[in-house]
């Protein structure tokens, strides 16, 4: 029997019996403990969003995409419904916060889900329904034609955070058309792409993702937050206080009270974290500063933070390094379909071309630390990274 919840984003979401019955299974119940931004609701409160909630926003559009498909094939259009609902089964707590670690130790990725749905209650009522776990796999890897409906330059996974994260966390920038989207979204040679007349629509995603990234993602104090914790899980697994294949099944909840009962330097981070008094930004500057070469170091940050400690004559546990990826906006690669040909999003719109460089130009290196340290360690790190003073200035009349 058909269902419908409310949801705050898309309005009514249809619950076939398929979403019902997966939606009853523990793993996807978990979800409804991990939030979807992490530690973003220091800085924005009413960030507690989960990624329960992402995948039904997901479910949805991807059903609504699949509605629009006429070469879809019914019990496709079901695999892609329970692939997009199951998509992030695969996340630890707090989300990315956890993610890197958990690659660490374990070798696992948050869309690597083979053994989450190849077994137990998932696996039965897949099966039950006449669904192969391992189609659902590869779709979840975008490894299929149809997996890019869920993973792909422009797919439905980002439609929803977007909207979703700028709903919750209250600022202006998430402006999607994704009902416009969505329908001027077509197949072409076995290629997921826009139609012409979905480009402004295009275009409105990446300007969303624009500044969602540099008001939410990559926020100082979100930045600053996810350091600490990832780093006292870190301590954790090292001092085998936390099994980290325990980890990947965790809630938040979970992870939380395990920091708690954490001893020496992991048990202090976590009081830190959970009375808000976050180290600070002793160093946080941007690529003109440090230059490319600065991203070598992003394979040895425990090595750059104890001579950066050296230098400032601090215990190292005072100082993280924080070396983000270079900006990747994977939407500017999405394909505009005109006149029987595919041509990349960035070489339609010069709008869109001139974003990357925009985006280019927020990505931030930070080192923090306490902030008693903070002057002794900016001067240890300044030397280390041999920063310079930066000589370009952007303008929002490049835009």
């Amino acid at each position: 029997m058909m269902k419908v919840v409310l949801d705050p984003v898309h309005g009514y979401i249809e619950l076939d019996d398929l979403v019902q019955d997966l939606l009853s299974t523990p793993q996807v119940q978990r979800l409804r403990r991990v939030k979807q931004l992490g530690f973003s609701n220091l800085v924005y409160p009413g960030a507690n969003h989960t990624r329960f909630e992402h995948s039904l926003g997901a479910m949805h559009l991807a059903s609504m995409l699949t509605r629009n498909l006429d070469s879809i094939e019914e019990e496709k259009k079901a695999e892609i419904k329970a692939a997009a609902l199951l998509h992030d089964v695969g996340h630890g707590p707090f989300s990315h916060v956890t993610e890197n670690v958990i690659y660490k130790y374990t070798r696992h990725r948050h869309d690597d889900v083979k053994e989450i749905l190849g077994k137990g209650e998932i696996r039965d009522i897949l099966g039950n329904h006449g669904i192969s776990p391992r189609n659902l796999v590869k779709h979840i890897k975008g490894e299929t034609s149809l997996g890019q409906i869920l993973s792909s330059e422009i797919d439905v996974d980002r439609m929803d955070y977007l909207v979703r994260d700028a709903h919750y966390t209250g600022v202006a920038f998430g402006v999607v058309d994704y009902n416009r989207l969505i329908n001027q979204m077509s197949f072409y040679e076995d290629r997921l792409v826009v139609n012409y007349g979905g480009l402004k629509a295009a275009e409105s995603l990446l300007v969303s993702r624009f500044w969602m990234n540099t008001s939410v993602y990559y926020h100082h104090v979100t930045r600053i937050s996810e350091a600490m914790c990832s780093r006292a899980v870190e301590y954790m697994i090292e001092n085998s206080e936390l099994d980290p294949l325990r980890l990947r099944q965790m809630d938040d909840t979970d992870l939380i009270a395990s920091m708690r009962n954490a001893t020496g330097y992991a048990g202090e981070l976590s009081r830190l974290l959970d009375a808000r008094k976050l180290y600070k930004r002793a160093l946080y500057v941007g690529l003109a500063e440090v230059g490319k070469y600065v991203l070598r170091h992003r394979d040895r940050i425990r090595r750059a933070e104890n001579e950066i400690a050296e230098l400032a004559g601090v215990d190292p546990e005072y100082v993280l390094v924080d070396i983000p990826k270079t900006p990747e906006m994977l939407e500017m690669r999405a394909m505009i379909k005109t006149d029987h040909k595919m041509i990349p999003l960035n070489e339609v719109s010069h709008f869109v071309s001139i974003l990357q460089e925009a985006d280019m130009d927020n990505w931030r290196m930070g080192v923090y630390s306490p902030k008693e340290h903070c002057k002794a360690v900016e001067k240890a790190a300044r030397d280390y990274f041999d920063v310079k003073k930066s000589t370009k200035q952007f303008k929002l009349s490049d835009l």
